[in-house]
C-alpha cells in the first residue's frame, strides 16, 4: 500500500480503526434521526398533531447537534481518548432507556401547569336523535324509551369544563417538552463526529479527506435513520420498543469507543 494513501494511519493499525470510526459516526447519525422521528410521534398525545410539534422537534434536535459539535470538538482536544466519549454515551443510553418511564410525568407537568390559569365552560349539545320536537311531542314516552327506564340527571348532557391554553404556549410547550426529553441524548450523540475527527487528525495524513468522510458517514447514517424509522421501526415496534432499541444502540456505541482505543493504543497524540 502506498504510504501516502489518505486512509492509511501514520502509525500501525491500518484500516481497521478507520472502519470502526466510520461505523461509529454512521450509527451515531442513525440514532439521532431515530430519536427525532419517533420523538415527534411520542409528543403528540400531550401537544397534538399540529405542525408546531414537528417544528419544535426538528429545532431542538438541530440545537442539540450544534451544541454537540461545538462541545465535542473541545472535549476531544482536551481528552484525546475515545473512552471518555464512551463514558458520556453510557448515561445518554440509560437516559433513552428511561424515557418511557420518566417522560410522561414531565410532559404532564408541562401541560397541567395551565390548569389554574384559564378554564372555560363549554356546553355539550344533546344528541339530535333524542331531541324532542313538535313531531315527537305527542308520542308515548315508552316509544322513545322501550325499556321503560326513566331518564336520569346523568343521562342529560352536562356542561363540561375545558382547559384553554394560551396561543403562545400552544407553540412553545412542544419545544419545552421536546427539549426536556430529547435535547440531552441528541446533544451527546452529536459529539461523536467532531470527536472522531480529532482522534483521526493526528493519525492520518489527509485530515480534510477524513473529515469529509466522517460527516458523509454521519449524514448517511441520518438518512438511514429517517427511512428505517419511518418504514420499519414504527410499523413493527411500539414507542417503548423503539426507545429500547435506541438506548441499546447508544450503549453499543459507548462500547465501540472503548474498542477504538484498543485499535489505536497510542498514549500520546500530536498537538
Amino acid at each position: 500500500m502506498d504510504s501516502d494513501s489518505p486512509s492509511e494511519t501514520t502509525s500501525s493499525g491500518g484500516r481497521a480503526p478507520l472502519l470502526a470510526l466510520g461505523l461509529l459516526v454512521f450509527l451515531g447519525g442513525f440514532a439521532v434521526m431515530v430519536l427525532e422521528i419517533v420523538g415527534a410521534r411520542y409528543l403528540q398525545p400531550w401537544f397534538g398533531g399540529a405542525f408546531y410539534v414537528w417544528t419544535s422537534q426538528i429545532g431542538v434536535v438541530m440545537l442539540a447537534l450544534a451544541a454537540g459539535y461545538a462541545v465535542g470538538g473541545q472535549l476531544a482536544d482536551r481528552w484525546k481518548k475515545a473512552r471518555y466519549l464512551g463514558l458520556l454515551l453510557i448515561p445518554a443510553g440509560v437516559f433513552i432507556l428511561l424515557i418511557p418511564a420518566m417522560a410522561p410525568g414531565l410532559l404532564d407537568a408541562i401541560v397541567d401547569r395551565h390548569a389554574s390559569e384559564s378554564v372555560n365552560t363549554v356546553e355539550i349539545a344533546p344528541d339530535p336523535a333524542v331531541v324532542e320536537t313538535n313531531l315527537l311531542a305527542d308520542l308515548d314516552p315508552s316509544f322513545l324509551n322501550p325499556d321503560g327506564a326513566k331518564e336520569t340527571a346523568t343521562d342529560i348532557p352536562q356542561a363540561e369544563e375545558v382547559m384553554e391554553i394560551p396561543a403562545i404556549w400552544r407553540k412553545v410547550d412542544p419545544a419545552i417538552g421536546s427539549a426536556v426529553v430529547f435535547l440531552y441524548p441528541c446533544f451527546v450523540l452529536a459529539m461523536i463526529s467532531p470527536y472522531m475527527i480529532r482522534l483521526a487528525a493526528s493519525r492520518v495524513k489527509a485530515v480534510g479527506t477524513v473529515s469529509g468522510r466522517v460527516y458523509a458517514a454521519s449524514t448517511a447514517g441520518s438518512i438511514g435513520g429517517v427511512f428505517v424509522t419511518a418504514y420499519v421501526l414504527i410499523d413493527h415496534l411500539s414507542n417503548f420498543g423503539i426507545f429500547m432499541f435506541s438506548g441499546g444502540l447508544t450503549l453499543a456505541l459507548a462500547g465501540l469507543c472503548f474498542a477504538l482505543d484498543r485499535l489505536w493504543p497510542e498514549t500520546s497524540l500530536e498537538n
